[in-house]
């Protein structure tokens, strides 16, 4: 079963990859749609977005040349599927694949084999063509005063918006 339909243009820039299956995700009808998750407007004062979107204009995204995605298809997700991203990805054929939480990066570098855990930023693997980019965690839950050195999760989103338009 999937938890919400992939939303990716051809050729995206960058697909964002979330972690459907966690509890909070069930009931959701909207990518990013819980309450104090700062996907929206990360994605707007990164720049990669002209306004700030609301979650039920998800939809949109992929008219920014932009995609989204999930690590898992289902409500269980103790079975990563990156077979199933890469092939997508070898489909949508992106240039980044920024997964939108350390835990969500670190499911999938673990799904492939890779030991330890990932930093954020610019990793030094794929997942098909697409380079892995790693963001901080959006959720409400996430709010550290740190974030690798960082003062806050914005920094990163625009490092992500810079490279995404080169």
């Amino acid at each position: 079963m999937q938890v919400l339909p992939d939303l990716v243009p051809d050729q995206p820039r960058v697909v964002f990859c979330g972690l459907a299956g966690a509890e909070s995700t069930k009931h959701r009808d909207h990518y990013y749609e819980t309450p104090g998750n700062s996907f929206w407007e990360s994605l707007h004062l990164s720049g990669l977005s002209p306004r700030r979107l609301q979650p039920h204009e998800d939809h949109l995204v992929p008219d920014l040349g932009l995609g989204l995605t999930d690590l898992v298809g289902h409500w269980d997700p103790r079975w990563v599927e990156i077979d199933d991203l890469a092939e997508k990805c070898e489909r949508w054929q992106p240039e980044w694949l920024a997964f939108t939480s350390k835990a969500v990066a670190h499911e999938a570098s673990r799904a492939t084999g890779r030991r330890g855990r990932p930093g954020l930023g610019v990793q030094d693997w794929y997942v098909g063509p697409a380079q892995v980019f790693v963001l901080p965690g959006v959720s409400g839950a996430n709010q550290r005063h740190d974030y690798d050195g960082r003062p806050n999760r914005l920094s990163w989103w625009r490092d992500l918006a810079m490279i995404a338009a080169a």
